[in-house]
């Protein structure tokens, strides 16, 4: 029984990532689990293979967030940043791809600009911190992809965030 449950723990972690809100992290429907969860998970032992999606979630997280309207990195998320630098630094073949993304609120077109600058302000930070271009690519995804369903703050605030995808 333990065993399923941290199976599916861990697939859970895999598809909601371990970065968190100041209280949660959400999936692709917006099932919530808490950072205690996660934390509980991690002290069990549970470990992935170096260098994969998995190790890197569960050691950097997958993302970080943004303020609105803002492309500009908050300290949190310069402290995961730079947890994720020393991550590709322990991974030298590792290459990875930062996802723009943004809440519903605006226009295709804006949100699409908008989520590209997110994924620049990564990539040039981990650049600042020595790690090699030739590693890294973005995209924007704008409002396409959010990992929380629905129109309220909550929702908002979870949806503005830059999202981390090994490639190799």
């Amino acid at each position: 029984m333990r065993l399923t449950f941290l199976s599916i723990a861990l697939s859970a972690l895999v598809v909601a990532g371990c970065e968190t809100t100041p209280d949660s992290t959400a999936d692709q429907e917006g099932v919530v689990s808490s950072e205690e969860e996660i934390v509980a998970i991690q002290q069990q032992g549970v470990q992935a293979v170096p260098g994969s999606q998995e190790d890197l979630d569960i050691l950097v997280g997958p993302r970080v967030f943004f303020d609105f309207d803002s492309s500009a990195l908050r300290s949190d998320a310069q402290a995961t940043v730079q947890n994720l630098g020393a991550w590709l630094e322990a991974n030298p073949t590792k290459r990875i791809r930062i996802e723009g993304n943004t809440d519903e609120r605006g226009t295709r077109e804006y949100n699409l600009a908008l989520g590209d600058r997110r994924a620049e302000a990564v990539r040039s930070y981990l650049m600042a911190l020595g790690v090699n271009g030739n590693r890294l690519t973005t995209i924007s995804f704008g409002k396409e992809r959010p990992i929380r369903l629905g129109s309220t703050p909550e929702a908002w605030a979870m949806n503005r965030n830059a999202t981390f995808v090994v490639l190799n």
